[in-house]
């Protein structure tokens, strides 16, 4: 069966869906392997690797004749629509703003599969590309707010005095914040966390961190995410996080719930809390922002001199090894559906199940329907 990695087409997409190292994995599988000409070159892989590692490499248009479509970002309702039918793609598709997309895999009878649902489960953690692309807005967020602050991060003794560390506090303990976290104390600054699940305080300790403790109720939820809290206690939440914002020199914010749009965590009122050159970063502005006045891909100066820095599209910022990670998420799932070189979905296999979202013209998810 013939596999095809077309060239993102979404403004600042840098990665991948499939780097050359991987491609005799494939090949190995039985498939073929295709790249469109140019797809790997923000990613550090060129078109000479690719042919070098077993793959065709393809100027134009490489989606009419293929089997299965990999890519990061969901295909156009355009370029799903010259796919023959029975195709399958493997992206990331996002339930709540991709339904341009799904609606034509439903009229083209493509089988779509999204990585936002692998289930977590254990078996699935080598799919799982939510978690490794988070590992990258993680470690990139740490780098952002030490470029953005006027500060040293590490406690320095010099002959002029000494140079006190930065206070770097990190809102959310899941991947992509406990990266954070150890990103930001490798580079010597002080660093605390908060996160609505209890559970999360003895990862954020063996770090080197503190994990602040707040009179409230944890939130733990399924499948490794915080349930969805009241605005009662979201407003408490934010009045007892204000002393801790306020003597922060870089706050970093990584709540995000896929599906739904991100918990407001930070107001205004806590943003002037702050004193002027502290550096907020804010991974889930694209979906509606933990901070109030984020804008995705913009950095906005608030009235009292603190900066905004809204993550848009964060792991492309670090194509490299972004694509190698997502690459392996997404050949792990390919090689489940595949026997003897053909690529047969099972979908009795619970992560088969779970990740499909059209199938033979049906929506498949109870999720997506509704």
């Amino acid at each position: 069966m013939h596999v095809v990695v077309p060239t993102e087409i979404r403004d600042g997409e840098k990665r991948v869906a499939l780097v050359p190292d991987i491609i005799n994995k494939l090949i190995r599988l039985g498939l073929d392997v295709t790249i469109q000409s140019g797809a790997g070159l923000h990613s550090l892989n060129s078109d000479a690797a690719y042919e070098q590692a077993g793959a065709k490499v393809v100027s134009g248009d490489v989606l009419k004749d293929a089997d299965v479509i990999l890519s990061v970002t969901p295909l156009t309702a355009a370029q799903i629509a010259t796919l023959k039918k029975g195709a399958i793609t493997i992206s990331f598709l996002p339930i709540t703003t991709a339904q341009e997309s799904i609606d034509a895999a439903l009229k083209a009878g493509v089988t779509a599969f999204s990585l936002e649902l692998v289930p977590r489960i254990s078996r699935a953690q080598s799919m799982d590309a939510l978690t490794s692309q988070a590992l990258c807005a993680g470690y990139r967020a740490v780098l952002v707010g030490a470029e953005l602050s006027p500060r040293f991060f590490p406690l320095l003794m010099t002959a002029a005095g000494t140079v006190t560390p930065a206070q770097v506090l990190v809102l959310g303990a899941g991947v992509a914040g406990l990266q954070a976290i150890a990103t930001a104390r490798r580079l010597g600054a002080v660093v605390s966390a908060y996160d609505v699940r209890s559970s999360s305080a003895d990862e954020v300790k063996s770090m080197g961190a503190t994990f602040i403790q707040l009179e409230l109720e944890s939130l733990e939820g399924t499948g490794g995410y915080a349930r969805e809290m009241t605005e009662d206690r979201a407003a408490k939440q934010r009045e007892l996080l204000t002393p801790y914002i306020a003597k922060s020199h870089v706050l970093i914010t990584t709540a995000a719930v896929p599906g739904r749009a991100a918990p407001r965590l930070v107001t205004k009122e806590m943003l002037d809390s702050m004193s002027p050159g502290s550096v907020v970063v804010d991974l889930a502005a694209e979906t509606g922002g933990n901070v109030e006045g984020s804008k995705p891909g913009e950095i906005v100066t608030t009235a009292n001199g603190v900066l905004i820095w809204g993550g848009k599209d964060v792991p492309s910022q670090l194509p490299f090894h972004a694509s190698m990670l997502y690459s392996r998420n997404v050949v792990n799932l390919l090689s489940l559906m595949t026997k003897e070189g053909v690529v047969t979905p099972d979908f009795e296999d619970e992560i088969i199940a779970g990740s499909v979202v059209t199938h033979n013209g049906e929506l498949k998810k109870e999720v997506v329907k509704k």
